[in-house]
């Protein structure tokens, strides 16, 4: 099994078929058909991100709005497209998107959580991916500054709705009347 990594690193644009078919306790992502291999979080990024993830799916039960899933979880958003955000949010209305195997399409609300290892990744490549694929709101946690920035499309671009740093609470657009205190984060 483990002989399919090297072949598929021969190849010059990777799919998700190649993607699905590796076989080892890597995590990887498909950005533009290039094979990317995604460091494992650390354990203040894991804690992070369950105290986000348990906030967010409270208030997403409890108001009847869709579906609230975390990594690893395939997005797909083309074939040479796949990648795995820290949390993601698909509404009631477009439950069609969530497989068996993936999520086919563009999550409504996406968190990634930065490390210093994947900062260009998250606040870059994927801002790109997400804008441009149609995620609606996108979060960028950064750990070590004990921040939170939200984005929301307008125009077809990403435009910051809000931002806190230390304390104070950030809100969503998309989630109406969903805020976040930096407390019960960091």
């Amino acid at each position: 099994m483990h002989d399919i990594v090297p072949s598929l690193e021969r190849k010059r644009r990777y799919t998700y078929a190649d993607y699905y078919a590796i076989h080892d306790d890597k995590r990887y992502e498909v950005m533009e058909g290039a094979l990317m291999v995604v460091p494992a979080p650390n354990t203040r990024h894991q804690r992070i991100s369950g105290r986000i993830e348990f906030i967010l799916k409270r208030f997403v039960m409890d108001n009847g709005l869709g579906e609230l899933l975390y990594a690893p979880a395939d997005v797909v958003f083309r074939d040479d497209v796949v990648v795995q955000p820290d949390i993601l949010f698909i509404s009631k209305e477009r439950a069609g998107i969530i497989g068996e195997q993936a999520i086919m399409g563009a999550p409504d609300l996406v968190v990634e959580i930065i490390s210093p290892s994947s900062s260009f990744n998250d606040s870059v490549k994927k801002r790109d991916i997400y804008q441009r694929f149609g995620v609606k709101e996108y979060w960028l946690v950064f750990p070590e500054e004990k921040a939170v920035e939200i984005m929301t499309v307008e125009d077809g671009l990403y435009r910051e709705l809000c931002s806190a740093k230390d304390e104070g609470r950030v809100r969503s657009k998309l989630l109406h009347g969903f805020e976040l205190e930096l407390k019960d984060v960091f």
